[in-house]
């Protein structure tokens, strides 16, 4: 299969705007210094037996910090990103909103100590454009001030009526990368209005004004080129349901990534997230078909398919990676080596 050395899918199908990998599948929030260290090394044994980080952490000063304790939280967050534990690259941390007190001090002190570290920044509670762009800007600002040359992407959450109200407009500010849904803050804002049930792991699936924000907030990030992600599942011991929510917000709602906050949700998480077997077996056929003939229609199983459907394979290919599911060496030699 030397063919496959010749042109790069990325570069086939997506020409000079070069699709870069999709963000883990998982996103796990832990606030707590003993959970803070222990999804760190979580992190560390689940990426040293498959060979790259398979979802990310995301270190809370926003939920995690006692208060009063603020900026010492965001101290430990620093000494913690700069540690060993983060061996891998891909932790963030997720700060206060940034109308609160403590905004630009925990960014200060993160990008001062430890810049270079941070995979993302997550803010939440962004309510208007400005909000978001203000987020941007100040997180680019302590860059600068610091010397930390690499772009920290910013990460957000939309929790509120008027941020759903602007999310397209949200999703396409430049420094973006990816958008959640804040559930209960969202169900709480339409005071009493939506049952509390609406906030559970079958509820969310049924109310249709959460049901609405779900969706819209994937549309957006998905014609911004941004990642979305699904909220959490709050049930955190009925690992059936949580399979079947995952599920859902994978394969129904467009969500490409999901929240974490416990660790026996980690692996059911990535498990929903990634293809089925015969969708990667496919693809691999496919797309080796496909750049044997230098990207031209093919056909497969008597069905044609061209750079449109090539495209949607890539997809399915890397998201198998992503989630650690096993591929032809030569494949993964070839497209992820």
């Amino acid at each position: 299969m030397s063919t496959l050395t010749t042109i790069h899918p990325r570069h086939a199908l997506f020409g000079a705007d070069v699709a870069t990998p999709h963000l883990p599948v998982c996103d796990h929030y832990a606030g707590v210094e003993a959970r803070m260290r222990k999804s760190l090394a979580l992190q560390a044994e689940m990426a040293e037996a498959a060979g790259r980080a398979v979802f990310d952490v995301t270190l809370d000063l926003e939920d995690g910090a006692p208060v009063g304790g603020e900026h010492e939280h965001a101290l430990l967050v620093a000494e913690l990103l700069n540690s060993p534990a983060n061996a891998w690259g891909r932790v963030g941390a997720r700060v206060h909103d940034v109308a609160h007190e403590r905004f630009e001090d925990d960014i200060d002190t993160l990008v001062g100590l430890a810049g270079t570290k941070l995979a993302y920044i997550m803010v939440p509670k962004l309510a208007h454009v400005n909000d978001t762009r203000r987020a941007i800007e100040a997180i680019k600002a302590a860059r600068i001030k610091h010397g930390v040359s690499q772009v920290i992407p910013v990460h957000g959450l939309i929790e509120t009526l008027s941020g759903l109200r602007e999310v397209a407009e949200i999703a396409a500010l430049p420094g973006l990368e990816s958008l959640s849904f804040g559930l209960m803050d969202f169900v709480s804002e339409h005071r009493g209005a939506i049952p509390a049930s609406a906030m559970g792991v079958q509820g969310q699936f049924a109310h249709p004004l959460v049901l609405r924000a779900k969706m819209e907030i994937a549309e957006a990030c998905h014609a911004a080129r941004i990642t979305p992600s699904h909220c959490v599942v709050t049930e955190f011991k009925d690992t059936r349901a949580l399979s079947k929510a995952a599920e859902r917000a994978s394969r129904e709602l467009g969500y490409t990534r999901m929240w974490s906050i416990h660790p026996d949700q980690i692996p059911v998480i990535i498990d929903a997230f990634a293809p089925v077997v015969s969708e990667v077996d496919d693809a691999v056929d496919i797309l080796s078909a496909a750049q044997a003939a230098h990207w031209a229609p093919t056909s497969y199983h008597g069905v044609l398919h061209d750079r449109a459907s090539y495209r949607h394979y890539w997809y399915v290919l890397e998201r198998a990676w992503l989630t650690g599911q096993p591929l032809p060496v030569e494949i993964r030699e070839a497209f992820f080596g």
